[in-house]
């Protein structure tokens, strides 16, 4: 096991992290910078990769039920972790989202790193958006790593699984949309932490999204599944919809796959699981 990494957040992200990279993982309770301290004083650890978060029981427009949770989560939490890791030389991995932008698909290009065109029409996003406001300077200057990640797709059952979400629905939307694969996804952390790098960086998989692809593909292993979609000119965007830059990820010689091309893995192994 790797003692030098601790994960904080047992939730979804959290426990695939803490397989993929085979390191210590902690819920402990943290709500104060003394919290914080007790936590670095009892693992010792040379790197924390906070995966406390909320994003909402059913979907984020739960996070209005419970607001000041989501402030300590997304919003605090992060800050908190930052100033420890700064005055004991720890790296902090803090594990944000790209929902925190706006989007025009008819102009705009994925959108890279440095970008501050900000949703704020959505709390969850909103909550995630102060959290990065604030530790992206840090980041700048000490060992910082920020990594966005999108709608999480896994070869697992999970009610997190993008998958699982939209088999509960009748009928699917039809929008591009970045995707991050989970056992991609943790390739791309253990390549930035042997590179020791710094900043903030977009993980996501190449390439984009639709809906209906995915379902195709599961349709596919299980013809008895009726596909119905929801085309774009029909449907209100209050929510998040976006394309993520995946240029400055691909930069640091990492080979990062096309969402596409990994679907009929994805679901292989996801009926396995079944």
């Amino acid at each position: 096991m790797n003692k030098d990494i601790l994960i904080l957040g047992k939730g979804f992200i959290g426990k695939h992290l803490q397989k993929g990279l085979n390191c210590k993982i902690s819920d402990s309770w943290i709500e104060s910078y003394k919290d914080a301290e007790r936590v670095v004083k009892k693992y010792k650890p040379k790197t924390i990769i906070n995966c406390i978060g909320i994003t909402g029981r059913r979907n984020v427009d739960d996070c209005e039920l419970d607001i000041d949770g989501v402030l300590l989560a997304n919003s605090f939490i992060p800050v908190i972790l930052a100033e420890v890791c700064l005055r004991n030389n720890i790296k902090l991995v803090h594990i944000s989202s790209g929902c925190i932008f706006n989007f025009d698909y008819k102009k705009d290009k994925p959108i890279k790193e440095d970008s501050e065109d900000y949703f704020f029409r959505l709390f969850y996003s909103r909550s995630k958006i102060y959290a990065e406001r604030a530790i992206e300077k840090l980041a700048r200057d000490y060992n910082i790593l920020i990594l966005r990640i999108r709608i999480p797709l896994t070869n697992e059952k999970h009610p997190k699984n993008l998958l699982d979400k939209l088999l509960k629905y009748k009928k699917v939307i039809d929008i591009p949309n970045s995707v991050t694969y989970i056992p991609d996804f943790i390739l791309a952390v253990k390549h930035l932490l042997k590179i020791n790098a710094k900043g903030v960086y977009n993980l996501v998989n190449k390439g984009e999204l639709r809906y209906p692809e995915l379902m195709r593909v599961y349709q596919k292993y299980f013809p008895e599944y009726k596909l119905k979609v929801i085309p774009l000119k029909n449907l209100r965007l209050v929510r998040t919809n976006l394309l993520l830059s995946t240029d400055k990820l691909s930069k640091t010689g990492f080979k990062i796959k096309d969402i596409k091309g990994v679907l009929g893995e994805c679901v292989q192994e996801y009926i396995k699981h079944e």
